[in-house]
């Protein structure tokens, strides 16, 4: 049990909390800048009960791992992979949220705005949708980063569900916003998310 405050375990939980606190830090920033500080609230900063849920249940799968087999925290290689991934998809979601500007919100439009434009420069010249690649690297990485095998697995296909159910129905606002122009890019820019059309 001592293994949970050893090196190991200090290390993997620091990155962890500086990541998942940075993340959520970093959007509620970026919205409030973006939009203004009086159009922003608590939801801008993206946590659900789903989301504290899978948080808790890593946290728990890496207490009961660390102490029943603390080997399997030791693969220095498997965790800085992870901690690449969080930093590149850190990178990825952000650099989505500054291109896009006024047109990116955290909640899907149903109803087109003046300021909404369809953006397809930058990082959307690669993905129509980066800020979910962004995540969907981010959120895979915590759990890669904390050597959790349960976790990465079930992180993986949570966020990739859930992006998998929200991509169609955000696009079929984006098709009645932009018409033909939405179409164009769709078929030469990927979703970003893999298996995703």
């Amino acid at each position: 049990m001592t293994e949970i405050f050893g090196y190991t375990a200090c290390r993997h939980l620091s990155q962890m909390f500086l990541a998942v606190f940075f993340f959520h830090g970093s959007e509620y920033v970026l919205a409030a800048a973006i939009h203004g500080r009086s159009k922003v609230n608590l939801s801008s900063l993206l946590i659900s009960k789903a989301y504290v849920f899978a948080m808790m249940f890593s946290l728990l799968e890496y207490v009961v791992e660390i102490a029943l087999f603390p080997g399997l925290k030791e693969y220095w290689w498997v965790s800085n992979l992870g901690l690449v991934m969080v930093t590149i998809g850190e990178i990825i979601r952000k650099l989505a949220i500054i291109t896009a500007g006024l047109a990116f919100t955290h909640l899907i439009k149903v109803y087109h705005e003046e300021h909404h434009n369809l953006i397809t420069h930058g990082i959307y010249r690669f993905f129509r949708h980066p800020s979910y690649t962004g995540f969907l690297i981010w959120s895979v990485g915590t759990q890669i980063m904390l050597c959790n095998p349960i976790s990465t697995i079930g992180f993986a296909i949570v966020v990739w569900r859930f992006f998998a159910q929200r991509i169609p129905y955000e696009e079929f606002f984006l098709r009645q916003f932009f018409g033909l122009k939405y179409e164009e890019y769709a078929l030469r820019t990927p979703s970003g998310v893999p298996f995703v059309k």
